[in-house]
């Protein structure tokens, strides 16, 4: 009854009826609908709707995955999962679980490159010489181990809709579909063969299976335990989501009992429900490791730090296998490392526990913001949604908590899990029964969309209009948010089209090598300054970090181009 709704004038007594019935029932019962009463939409225009949001975030997610080099990371995580493939055993890059990368190795499988088996190296040299050095062509080994991620990124945007559509109607389900599809981050990090959106699209997926569960828990919990699982054996800064998502398991268990059932059974059940999503994402999380060695092989090529204390001890604790264990270890040295941090044209070393929240600030478009607020709001105030706030808001607000705390300020890849939750929320806006509701939100997504499509295909450097658009994020940002290797290719076709035959000095952040693009250049920090004359490139990041003889000669040059938004073209 809880969903029944009169519409007619001359059944108004029934429906305060039905209302003051909805009203008193029990939290096990189904939630009032909340939503306005206006005409559904036809049942074929939101597929369309849907496909066509998707397939606009497809086209730019696999044209940009097209022109864009290595980023830092990527060499990494294609070398491993290369190395998985063909050796079957965990050697490199213990610091991320396997999953992401079983992952990515599907698309290096159908790429079927050459892989040298006698190489012997770092984790680094794994990458650059499986794709600059063993006879593949790099461009088509990177596209084919992006195409997966894209794939599992699409996949997250139906989760999106799915979760917005069962609280606020399939209006509100298109909205929030709406604001995941133009997310400039969502889309920059969703093209890459990296391991961001995967983990918090897992989480996202867990939260709301778990919602599902307050209705059908011996369906829902386990699959929740299952996507919790795959988002632990992705990276292990999901760990904070651990004892939230338990605990939200135990409250769906609860909220699922029978009015007859007894205080202390029922919170039995509840335990018993979080204990099964906990137990089923450590089994997960084995079988991760056993997908690829079903021997559990372990001898890391790097030295593994020893990690001492109360870090040590939960460490020691952790029921995962022991390379897990030990990629704990190494993101605990990286934690302890003085990291080099950029924000608002300010360098400085450590860590600063608001760069996120700046950083979020500069890097989402405003229309965004907008809505984001407006949706935390509503699930807060809302009496019909107030039960799902904590589902959508707490496992966020304790992933961003434990990415504020940690040292390495590198970019709002680190919280790409928040355009996910709440495009969520700001879905939830059309539940409201306010007339404006639907057009202001319809206004802001276009607003949203609009500043997305003008960034394209520069999605990793985008910045909102408040903040000078794309062009001015080297200003404010480093790192991922703007420099993050991805455009020498870009760079090697400008310097063909505009510099042809000019002397070269170079600067770059990335993993790509140059000279396989034809980029002939010379390190100018290792010559004296006066003999550096031609061209002077330096990656944004570079610049931001500029100290001594770097910082000189970016001082005494003259900017004549820009490249990607990421790369620096000085005459000297």
């Amino acid at each position: 009854m809880g969903r029944l709704r009169i519409s007619s004038r001359r059944h108004g007594t029934v429906e305060r009826m039905m209302t003051l019935e909805q009203q008193a029932a029990p939290a096990s019962r189904a939630l009032p609908d909340t939503r306005p009463a206006r005409r559904p939409v036809g049942r074929w225009l939101v597929p369309l709707l849907v496909a066509v949001l998707l397939g606009q975030m497809a086209v730019a997610m696999v044209t940009t995955a097209v022109q864009q080099t290595p980023t830092i990371d990527e060499p990494v995580y294609v070398g491993t999962a290369a190395e998985y493939l063909h050796e079957h055993r965990v050697v490199h890059n213990p610091e991320h679980p396997p999953l992401g990368k079983l992952v990515v190795g599907v698309g290096v499988a159908l790429a079927d490159p050459q892989v040298d088996p006698s190489f012997t190296g770092d984790q680094g040299r794994l990458g650059r010489h499986l794709l600059y050095e063993s006879g593949n062509d790099p461009w088509r080994l990177m596209l084919f181990a992006r195409l997966p991620v894209i794939a599992l990124t699409l996949g997250f945007g139906l989760i999106v809709f799915a979760f917005a559509r069962e609280l606020a109607g399939s209006v509100g389900g298109l909205v929030a579909l709406g604001l995941y599809a133009f997310s400039p981050d969502v889309i920059a990090h969703g093209s890459l063969a990296t391991l961001d959106v995967p983990a918090a699209g897992f989480v996202l997926t867990a939260v709301w299976l778990l919602w599902r569960a307050r209705h059908r828990p011996r369906l829902y919990v386990p699959l929740a335990g299952v996507a919790l699982g795959a988002a632990l054996a992705t990276k292990m800064s999901t760990l904070a989501a651990v004892p939230v998502l338990a605990a939200l398991a135990g409250l769906s268990v609860w909220c699922a009992r029978v009015p007859a059932e007894s205080r202390r059974r029922a919170l039995g059940r509840a335990a018993v429900g979080a204990g099964v999503v906990t137990l089923v994402a450590i089994a997960v999380v084995w079988a991760s490791y056993l997908v690829v060695d079903p021997r559990l092989r372990w001898a890391p090529e790097q030295p593994v730090p020893v990690v001492r204390g109360l870090r040590g001890l939960a460490v020691d604790l952790l029921p995962f296998p022991e390379a897990y264990r030990d990629g704990m270890r190494v993101q605990f040295r990286f934690e302890n490392h003085p990291w080099e941090g950029f924000l608002f044209g300010r360098l400085y070393t450590g860590s600063l526990w608001y760069y996120l929240p700046a950083a979020l600030l500069v890097k989402t478009p405003l229309g965004m913001l907008a809505l984001w607020a407006a949706g935390a709001v509503t699930v807060v105030a809302v009496r019909g949604l107030r039960p799902v706030a904590p589902y959508l808001l707490l496992p966020a607000a304790v992933l961003l908590g434990a990415a504020m705390l940690g040292s390495r300020d590198f970019g709002t890849r680190y919280a790409v899990f928040v355009p996910m939750f709440l495009a969520v929320a700001a879905g939830c806006v059309l539940a409201v029964r306010w007339r404006w509701a639907p057009v202001a939100a319809g206004a802001l997504v276009l607003f949203v969309a609009v500043s997305s499509l003008r960034t394209y295909p520069y999605y990793l450097p985008y910045s909102n209009e408040a903040f000078g658009g794309p062009a001015k994020t080297r200003l404010r940002l480093h790192d991922s948010n703007v420099d993050w290797g991805q455009d020498l290719g870009r760079l090697a076709d400008r310097l063909r089209e505009r510099y042809r035959g000019e002397r070269i000095w170079l600067v770059y952040k990335g993993s790509g090598v140059p000279s396989h693009y034809g980029i002939r250049a010379a390190d100018p920090r290792e010559v004296p300054a006066d003999e550096v004359r031609g061209l002077l490139v330096v990656s944004a990041s570079s610049v931001a970090k500029a100290t001594g003889r770097l910082a000189e000669l970016i001082d005494s040059s003259r900017p004549v181009d820009t490249v990607g938004h990421s790369i620096t073209i000085y005459r000297r």
